[in-house]
């Protein structure tokens, strides 16, 4: 009886061995089929993920690589901007230099004296033409004295104060010269037409010979407003009406006033 009992309880032990091997088998293949279904089930969406994913990510790569691009634009627009700065800065260097090469080959204003200033502020308009220089009442400026530059005759003082002055310039409408050319028997007047228009001068007798490109300079005429031989203007037209018995002609100024940096005041008055 008692052998039995020990054979069916070696008997069930085996069976109970049996069922867990095969159940540890059995959940071991449930596992990975579980671990397969949840494979198949995931992977189209961890596809899609990925594919919504990456472009999002190569978007936001290129978002970044564009702003390094417009950083590198901004600093290349700002290197340009200082090369620019530099090469103006070194062209109204040479010509300032120009101009005070210029002023110094006016021989007549050199002998007389003069004072050179800068130009502070530039006002023409289409009927009135004048600038400020930063020499006044305190360094000797006075009004009616004579500016030159680049190599003739830029205008004339007309008011000033302790360290500035305003000069009226060839080309004002006001402004009215006395000049003469060639052997300086004919006195003529030089006119001011406005900005941008050429000087005028009327009224000389057609048996005084004047030619394109001759140069009109002051007469120096006792009581006039400035000292003889100042260049003013060459001839850049003539005007003439047959049957006339004068004849008119265009100038222009032999200083250029549309870039004024530096002139030379000729200090020289007209009473004196």
């Amino acid at each position: 009886m008692a052998s039995d009992r020990s054979r069916r309880r070696i008997f069930l032990t085996g069976v109970v061995g049996t069922l867990i091997i095969v159940t540890i088998y059995v959940t071991g293949g449930v596992v990975a089929g579980a671990k397969g279904v949840a494979h198949a089930v995931v992977f189209p969406f961890s596809w899609a993920a990925d594919f919504v994913a990456k472009p999002v990510g190569h978007m936001a790569a290129g978002m970044v690589n564009y702003s390094d691009v417009e950083a590198q634009n901004k600093q290349l627009r700002y290197l340009l901007g200082q090369e620019t700065l530099r090469a103006n800065q070194n062209a109204i260097a040479a010509e300032q230099l120009r101009q005070l090469t210029h002023a110094l080959h006016v021989h007549v204003a050199s002998s007389l004296g003069t004072l050179i200033a800068q130009v502070t502020v530039l006002s023409p308009t289409n009927f009135s033409a004048s600038v400020t220089i930063d020499k006044g009442q305190d360094d000797g400026v006075m009004e009616g004295m004579p500016v030159v530059a680049d190599g003739g005759l830029a205008g004339r003082v007309i008011a000033t104060t302790s360290h500035s002055a305003t000069v009226r310039l060839l080309t004002d409408t006001g402004s009215v010269i006395g000049a003469t050319f060639g052997n300086g028997a004919t006195p003529v007047l030089i006119s001011g037409e406005g900005l941008n228009n050429p000087l005028s001068v009327s009224q000389i007798p057609v048996t005084a010979s004047l030619g394109v490109d001759s140069l009109l300079s002051t007469n120096g005429l006792q009581g006039g407003l400035f000292p003889p031989g100042l260049p003013v203007g060459r001839v850049t037209k003539l005007l003439i009406n047959p049957g006339a018995s004068s004849y008119s002609v265009s100038l222009a100024p032999t200083a250029d006033l549309s870039t004024l940096a530096y002139v030379d005041v000729v200090l020289w008055e007209p009473s004196t």
